[in-house]
């Protein structure tokens, strides 16, 4: 059965303590509510996947504090991913850097005081939208134990942070080429950005 966790500390580091021990965890956003598993148990990526019933071939971005924990997540940063994530993290723009081993993975800082402090206390996160593929965002915690009702023994919990707003999807920067190149087109404009890179 799901258990509903307040936004409290004490709810926030049993949530923590769940997603260390691979389980799958629900919490807000900035936009909507995500379901994630921690990222040093990438075996639980198959568990979130069926759960989203959601095909395995399609990344998914890293939710982190800062660049600190996107560096330690695996993603090699430089002075521009440094500087754009100085300027606009916490908030709606996802950077994908390139990584150790060749690939790219995109990594964002939700502009949520929740989301924050669940990510500071579990390190960083495998995060898509709480819910099934294809049906509707959900909003608040009622709405996530209604997504997925007849699968509560897949989704251990979802920390109560209240009604989030919805609203467009984060930019995405892609810093694994050069030029950098926006992947979507979001809320933080290309103007922005270019104040501090080109962007092709």
């Amino acid at each position: 059965m799901t258990d509903r966790l307040a936004a409290t500390a004490e709810g926030i580091a049993m949530a923590a303590s769940l997603l260390a021990e691979g389980e799958v965890v629900a919490f807000p956003t900035d936009t909507v509510y995500g379901v994630g598993v921690a990222t040093t148990r990438p075996d639980r990526l198959p568990a979130l996947f069926a759960l989203k019933h959601r095909p395995p071939e399609k990344r998914i971005p890293i939710l982190v504090a800062d660049m600190a924990q996107a560096v330690a997540a695996g993603g090699l940063a430089d002075e521009v991913s440094r500087l754009l994530s100085e300027r606009f993290w916490p908030g709606a723009l996802s950077l994908v850097l390139p990584t150790a081993d060749g690939g790219s993975q995109a990594f964002r800082a939700p502009d949520h005081p929740v989301a924050l402090e669940l990510i500071r206390a579990a390190g960083p996160l495998f995060t898509s939208s709480a819910n099934r593929s294809g049906e509707p965002e959900t909003l608040g915690a009622d709405d996530v134990l209604i997504a997925f009702a007849t699968q509560q023994d897949e989704l251990a919990a979802v920390v109560d942070g209240g009604h989030v707003p919805g609203g467009i999807a984060s930019t995405v920067l892609d810093l694994s080429v050069s030029p950098a190149r926006i992947l979507r087109a979001g809320p933080v404009t290309q103007e922005q950005i270019a104040e501090i890179v080109a962007v092709a």
